[in-house]
C-alpha cells in the first residue's frame, strides 16, 4: 500500500476581478485578479492506495472536521490523475481533514483540490511539475464552479496580490511581506459563491480591477482591509450583523475586512491588539471564531 499526505492553507479574498472568458476556452487561463491571504488552518488530505477488490468501487472519499456537502471537486482531481497511468486495479482511499468552516469565504474547495492534487502526485509517484499539480486543482475548482483564484493564492501562500489571473504557472501573484501579525475572524453563515458571481459580475469587476492597482502602490495590509470593506459595501454583501461588528471595530480604532464570499469578518492586527479584538468577537456567540497567522509557505506535501 502506498500513501501520502499534503496540506493546503485556507485562503481569504478581500476583493477581486473575475476573468471568466478565454479565446481558447482553457480553464487554466480563467480565474481572478485580486488580493487576500492564506492562514495556518486549512485542509490536510491523506491518500492511501491499495489493490482493488473485485466488488469495490475505485475510490472512497471521507471528511473529518468540518463537512463538505459534495465530493465532485475531489472526483475531478482524482480522474485527472487516473488519466496519467494504468491505475484501474487500484483503490483510492481519500481522507480530507477540514479545519475551517465550509462555505464561509475561506477557500475550502480550493484547499481540498490542491491538497489532494499534491497527495496524489506523491502517492502515485507521477512526479509532475509543481505547476502542473496546481493546474489540475485550479481546473477542478473552475470546472466545478466553486471558486476562481483561491488555488493560485494558496499555492503561493502569504499575503498576496494576484496581478494576473489563471492557474499556477499562468497566473501571477505578488507577495507582500508583513511583519508578524495575527489574524482573527468570525464566521456567521455561508453564502453561495456560484450564484453570487453570476449575478454581480460587471459590478464586481469595475471596482476590483482598480483596487488591485491601488494595493500594489501602497502594499499595506491596513489599506487592504479598508478596500475590502469598500468592496463589500459596493457589491452589497454586508448583512446587518456584519455591519454592527464592523462599526464596533471602527469605534475601537481597529481595522477589519470581509471574506468573499461568506458572512465572515476578519481582522489583520498586531499581536498587542489581539485581546481587544477577541473581546469584541466574543460578544457574538453565534459565530465561529478563528485565531490564526499567515501561512507563508503555501500548499505542500507533508513528510510525517
Amino acid at each position: 500500500m502506498r500513501e501520502a499526505k499534503a496540506f493546503c492553507p485556507a485562503h481569504v479574498t478581500g476583493f477581486f476581478k473575475a476573468h471568466l472568458e478565454d479565446d481558447q476556452n482553457n480553464l487554466e487561463n480563467l480565474g481572478s485578479m485580486g488580493a487576500g491571504f492564506s492562514i495556518k488552518q486549512g485542509v490536510t488530505t491523506k491518500v492511501e492506495i491499495s489493490t482493488k477488490d473485485v466488488q469495490k468501487t475505485h475510490f472512497k472519499i471521507s471528511t473529518q472536521g468540518y463537512q463538505s456537502d459534495k465530493t465532485d471537486i475531489s472526483e475531478y482531481v482524482l480522474n485527472e490523475f487516473l488519466k496519467l497511468g494504468k491505475f484501474s486495479d487500484k483503490f483510492f482511499d481519500i481522507k480530507h481533514e477540514i479545519s475551517i468552516p465550509v462555505g464561509y469565504g475561506l477557500g475550502s474547495s480550493g484547499a481540498v483540490a490542491l491538497s489532494l492534487s499534491f497527495a496524489l502526485d506523491q502517492a502515485l509517484e507521477t512526479q509532475l511539475d509543481k505547476t502542473k499539480i496546481g493546474q489540475i486543482a485550479h481546473n477542478a475548482e473552475v470546472s466545478c464552479k466553486t471558486g476562481l483564484g483561491d488555488v493560485l493564492a494558496s499555492y503561493h501562500g502569504g499575503f498576496e496580490v494576484r496581478v494576473k489571473p489563471g492557474a499556477p504557472g499562468i497566473g501571477n501573484v505578488e507577495k507582500i511581506p508583513t511583519h508578524k501579525i495575527s489574524i482573527l475572524m468570525i464566521c456567521f453563515s455561508p453564502i453561495s459563491t456560484n450564484k453570487f458571481i453570476k449575478e454581480r459580475l460587471s459590478q464586481i469587476n469595475g471596482l476590483g480591477g482598480k483596487m488591485v492597482n491601488r494595493l500594489l502602490e501602497t502594499k499595506n495590509y491596513e489599506h487592504f482591509q479598508d478596500m475590502s470593506l469598500e468592496f463589500a459595501n459596493y457589491v452589497d454583501v454586508m448583512t446587518p450583523r456584519m455591519q454592527k461588528l464592523v462599526d464596533e471595530f471602527t469605534k475601537n480604532n481597529l481595522k477589519c475586512g470581509i471574506a468573499l464570499f461568506g458572512e465572515t469578518v476578519f481582522s489583520m492586527i498586531t499581536k498587542d491588539n489581539e485581546n481587544k479584538v477577541i473581546e469584541i468577537l466574543e460578544k457574538y456567540p453565534e459565530g465561529i471564531i478563528i485565531k490564526s497567522e499567515l501561512d507563508e509557505i503555501g500548499a505542500r506535501v507533508l513528510t510525517n
